[in-house]
C-alpha cells in the first residue's frame, strides 16, 4: 500500500475500533454498576482463567497466518496461502476441542483453581466459546494477511454488539451477584458464536478453499508458538495475578470481600480506562503488520525503517494527549462513570505508565511483525517476573497499587528491551528520540494547565459539565502545543479525504522529514 492508502486505511480502522471499544467501555460501565465490585471480581476472575485457554489456542496464529499469506502472496502462491489456513485451522481445533472437553467434563477436578467456587461456574460456561473463538482467529488472520480489513472491523463490531445487547438483556433479570456474573458469560458465547458464523460464511462464500496443510505446519508452528507461549504466558500470568493478589491483600490485611471489590474496581473499572491507547494503537498495529512484513520479505528496509519510525511516534502522540487529562480529572472520571472515588484516585495515580505500555504494544507487535517472535517472547518473560515480584511484596506496602506498579515496572522493562532490539534489527536509523522526549516533556505544561483548569471549572460548574469541558479544552490546547512544537501536523487529514490518494497540489508540499502527519 502506498503511504496515503495506509494512513487512509488505518482511519477507517480506527474508526471501527474506537465505535467497538466504546460500546463495550459503556457496556462495562453499565456491568460494573450492576453486578458491583464483588460480583466484577468473579466475572473478571472467571474470565482471566478464559483468556488463558483462549489465548493458548490460538493467539499466535492470526498474526502468523497473516505473515506467511503475505509472504506468499508477494511469490503469487495461491495454493500455499490456502494450505496455510488449513493448517491453521487444524492446530486451533486440536488444541481447543480436547482442552474444552476436559475441563467442561471434568472440572471436579480443577475446582483447586479458585479460592472462590462461584468462579468455576462462570467459567463453566464460557467453555464452549473456546472452539468459536480459535476458528474465528484463524478467519481473522487469513483476512489480515489479505488485507481485507472491512469485513474484520464489521464482524469484530458485529460480536461486540451481540455481547452487549444479549449481556444487557440477561444481566437485568438477574437475582444475585453470581447469577449476574453467569449471565454476563452466557453474553460472551452468543456473541464468538456470531463471529464464527459471519467469518466462516464470509471466507468460503468469497471463494476460501482448504487444501493440503502438511507442508505449512513447520513454518506455521515454529513462527505462531513463540507468539503464542508469550500471549498466553501473559494470560496465565494475569490469572496468576487474578489467584494471588486476593491472598495477598488479605495477608496484607484485608477481608475476602474487600480483596475482590479492589480486584475488581482496578482490574474491571480502571484498566479500561488505562488501556484506551491500546485501542487506536492496535488499528495501528492492524494495518501495519502486513505492511511491514511485505516490507521485511521484499527487503525494503528503507521503507520499513519509515514505517516503523511513524508507527513509534504516532504511538508517542496518543500517549502523550490522554496522560494530562487522566492526571486534571482520572478521579472525577472514576466518579462519573463508575461511582468510585477510590477507582479514579487510582486512575489518575496510574496514567503515567500509559506511555511505557504503549510504546511496549506497538514494538511488540513490530518486532513481530519482522520475525523476532523469540526476542519478545523473551523479553516478556523479563517483564512478567518483575510483575510477580511487585505482587507479592508490596501489597503490605501498597495495597492494589502492587499491581499498578508491577504492569508499570513489566512496561518499562519491554519497552526498552524492544526498542533496543529495534535499533539493532533496522539497517536505516529509526529517528523517533528526540520526538519522543519533546513530546513528554509537553505533558508536563498540559498537565498543569489541566489541573488549574479543573479547579477554577469545578468551582463554578457541577461535576458533569466541569469535566466534559475541562477535558475538551485540554484536548484542544495540548493539540495546538503540539503543533507549536512541530510535533503534529494537521495536514495528514488529506490523506484520508483525497479518494485518489494523491496530494492535494493546491496546498503546499509538506516537507519530507517534517513529522507524521496523522494522530489517532
Amino acid at each position: 500500500m502506498s503511504r496515503q492508502n495506509i494512513y487512509r486505511t488505518a482511519a477507517y480502522v480506527t474508526v471501527f475500533s474506537v465505535a467497538e471499544k466504546t460500546f463495550g467501555f459503556i457496556y462495562r460501565i453499565i456491568l460494573s454498576r450492576t453486578l458491583g465490585s464483588e460480583g466484577m471480581g468473579i466475572y473478571q476472575i472467571a474470565l482471566s482463567v478464559f483468556a488463558v485457554l483462549a489465548t493458548a489456542a490460538a493467539s499466535g496464529i492470526p498474526l502468523t497466518v497473516s505473515r506467511l499469506i503475505t509472504k506468499y502472496r508477494a511469490k503469487n502462491n495461491l495454493c500455499a496461502q490456502q494450505s496455510v489456513v488449513s493448517a491453521a485451522l487444524v492446530c486451533a481445533l486440536c488444541f481447543s476441542v480436547p482442552v474444552f472437553s476436559v475441563l467442561f467434563f471434568g472440572h471436579e477436578f480443577f475446582d483447586f483453581l479458585f479460592s472462590d467456587p462461584r468462579c468455576m461456574a462462570v467459567l463453566l460456561i464460557l467453555l464452549p466459546s473456546l472452539v468459536f473463538n480459535s476458528v474465528y482467529s484463524v478467519i481473522r488472520g487469513a483476512l489480515w494477511g489479505n488485507k481485507q480489513f472491512l469485513p474484520y472491523c464489521i464482524i469484530d463490531l458485529i460480536e461486540e454488539l451481540v455481547m452487549i445487547v444479549a449481556g444487557v438483556a440477561l444481566v437485568s433479570a438477574m437475582t444475585d451477584v453470581l447469577d449476574g456474573a453467569r449471565r454476563a458469560a452466557v453474553a460472551i458465547v452468543l456473541s464468538y458464536l456470531v463471529s464464527f458464523s459471519l467469518s466462516g460464511l464470509w471466507h468460503f462464500l468469497r471463494g476460501g478453499k482448504l487444501k493440503n496443510p502438511k507442508r505449512q505446519f513447520k513454518p506455521l508452528l515454529s513462527s505462531a508458538l513463540p507468539i503464542t507461549g508469550m500471549r498466553t504466558s501473559n494470560s496465565l500470568i494475569n490469572s496468576v495475578i487474578s489467584l494471588l493478589l486476593p491472598v495477598r491483600l488479605v495477608a496484607a490485611g484485608s477481608s475476602n470481600s474487600q480483596a475482590m471489590s479492589e480486584i475488581g474496581t482496578a482490574m474491571g473499572m480502571c484498566m479500561p480506562i488505562l488501556t484506551i491507547p491500546a485501542t487506536l494503537i492496535g488499528s495501528l498495529a492492524l494495518v501495519l503488520v502486513p505492511e511491514l512484513a511485505e516490507n521485511f520479505y521484499r527487503n525494503d528496509h528503507k521503507k520499513m525503517s519509515q514505517n516503523i519510525e511513524r508507527a513509534l511516534k504516532v504511538t508517542v502522540l496518543i500517549a502523550c494527549l490522554l496522560i494530562p487529562v487522566l492526571l486534571a480529572i482520572g478521579k472525577d472520571i472514576g466518579v462519573l462513570l463508575f461511582s468510585s472515588e477510590h477507582g479514579g484516585n487510582i486512575i489518575r495515580n496510574s496514567c503515567l505508565m500509559i506511555m511505557p505500555m504503549s510504546l511496549g504494544m506497538i514494538s511488540t507487535s513490530v518486532l513481530n511483525s519482522i520475525g523476532c517472535e523469540k526476542q519478545t517472547c523473551l523479553y516478556f518473560f523479563i517483564g512478567a517476573a518483575a510483575t510477580l515480584l511487585c505482587v507479592w511484596f508490596l501489597p503490605h506496602l501498597v495495597g492494589i497499587y502492587a499491581l499498578l506498579i508491577g504492569m508499570a515496572a513489566s512496561a518499562v522493562l519491554s519497552m526498552l528491551l524492544n526498542l533496543r532490539l529495534i535499533r539493532k534489527k533496522c539497517k536505516e536509523r529509526v529517528r523517533f528520540l528526540k520526538h519522543t522526549l519533546c513530546s513528554t516533556a509537553a505533558i508536563v505544561p498540559a498537565a498543569v494547565f489541566g489541573i488549574m483548569l479543573r479547579n477554577v471549572l469545578g468551582s463554578v460548574l457541577p461535576l458533569l459539565p466541569a469535566t466534559i469541558l475541562c477535558g475538551a479544552v485540554l484536548l484542544a490546547a495540548e493539540g495546538l502545543l503540539l503543533l507549536a512544537l512541530g510535533l503534529a501536523q494537521p495536514n495528514w487529514i488529506r490523506l484520508f479525504i483525497n479518494k485518489d490518494g494523491k496530494k492535494d497540489k493546491s496546498r503546499a508540499p509538506v516537507r519530507k522529514n517534517a513529522s507524521p502527519r496523522f494522530s489517532r
